[in-house]
C-alpha cells in the first residue's frame, strides 16, 4: 500500500488525539449497534469539502481495529469517488460499478483487504455515466444484504446530500446516516436543507469536523503517566467526532417538527 494521507489518522497514528476522537465516534456507533442493530452505515454531507470521505475512512479504520469485528468500507460516490486514491489501492480492480453490472461478480470478489486491521474496502470500480441509475438498481441492495450477512459494520462513503440525488436514493438499504458538517464553514442553510432531505428516523447525528478544540484536557490527562499525543497530522486539522441527535426538544419541550429543523 502506498504512503497514506496523515489525515487517515484511525490507520497511520492510531494512538494520536485525533485518532481518539474517531475512537469516541466508534463508541457511539458500537452502542447503536447493539441497541437498534444498526449495521450499514452511510456518512454524507451538506455539500462537497466537508470531510466526509477522510471521516467516512477514519470511523471504518477506528471500528476495525476491535479484533471480534469485521468492517466493511464501501465507496458509493460513483461520480467523484474518492478510497481508492486516499488509501493508495491500485487501479484498474474490481469495483463497486463491476459487481452491480455483472451478477458474475459477488461482494467478495470486489471487498480487497486492507492492512493488518479487520477492514475490507470495495472501490468504485469502473467509472459509469449512469451513477443514479446504478444506485437506485436492486443488485446494489443484493450487495448490501451480502455484507450485513458477511460484516458487523458496513461503512459507505456516499456523494453530498444537497447538490446530487445519489445518497437518498439508497437510503432505502440504510439504516442509519452520518452527516459530516466542517466547523465554520458548511452553510447553515445547506445544512438544515440536508436534514430535511433526509428520513428523520435515519439521521444518527452530526460530525463537526475540523472544530478548534484546545487539547487541554487530553494532553493534562496523558501528563506524567509516560503516554502522550504523537500529533499524527499538522495542527490545522482538529477533527471534532461529536454525535448530537437533531431532535433535541425546543425551549418548550416539544420535539421540533420533523420537516423543519433549527441548527444552532
Amino acid at each position: 500500500m502506498a504512503t497514506l494521507d496523515e489525515r487517515l489518522v484511525s490507520l497511520v497514528a492510531p494512538h494520536s488525539y485525533e485518532a481518539e476522537q474517531y475512537r469516541g465516534l466508534r463508541h457511539l456507533v458500537e452502542q447503536a449497534h447493539r441497541t437498534s442493530a444498526l449495521s450499514v452505515l452511510a456518512v454524507s454531507s451538506a455539500t462537497v469539502g466537508d470531510g466526509k470521505t477522510t471521516t467516512a475512512i477514519n470511523l471504518a479504520g477506528a471500528l476495525a481495529q476491535a479484533a471480534d469485528a469485521r468492517v466493511l468500507l464501501m465507496d458509493v460516490d460513483l461520480r467523484r469517488p474518492a478510497i481508492a486514491e486516499r488509501l493508495g489501492l491500485e487501479e484498474g480492480r474490481h469495483g463497486l460499478v463491476d459487481a452491480i453490472l455483472s451478477h458474475d461478480l459477488k461482494l467478495a470478489d470486489v471487498a480487497r483487504p486492507c492492512g493488518p486491521l479487520n477492514l475490507a474496502v470495495v472501490t468504485a470500480g469502473v467509472f459509469s455515466d449512469i451513477p443514479y441509475e446504478l444506485l437506485r438498481s436492486s443488485r446494489l441492495g443484493d450487495l448490501l444484504d451480502q455484507a450485513r450477512r458477511d460484516y458487523d459494520y458496513v461503512v459507505l462513503d456516499t456523494p453530498p446530500l444537497v447538490p446530487i440525488p445519489d445518497a437518498r436514493v439508497i437510503s432505502k438499504w440504510v439504516d442509519s446516516f452520518l452527516l459530516v458538517v466542517r466547523a465554520n464553514t458548511t452553510p447553515r442553510s445547506l445544512l438544515e436543507e440536508s436534514l430535511n432531505l433526509m428520513e428523520p428516523q435515519k439521521v444518527l447525528g452530526l460530525v463537526f469536523n475540523n472544530d478548534e478544540r484546545p487539547r487541554t484536557t487530553y494532553n493534562d490527562y496523558y501528563a506524567g503517566s509516560g503516554r502522550h499525543d504523537k500529533g499524527g497530522a499538522p495542527t490545522w486539522w482538529r477533527p471534532f467526532a461529536k454525535i448530537r441527535s437533531v431532535f433535541d426538544p425546543d425551549a418548550a419541550g416539544r420535539r421540533r417538527p420533523e420537516r423543519r429543523r433549527e441548527i444552532r
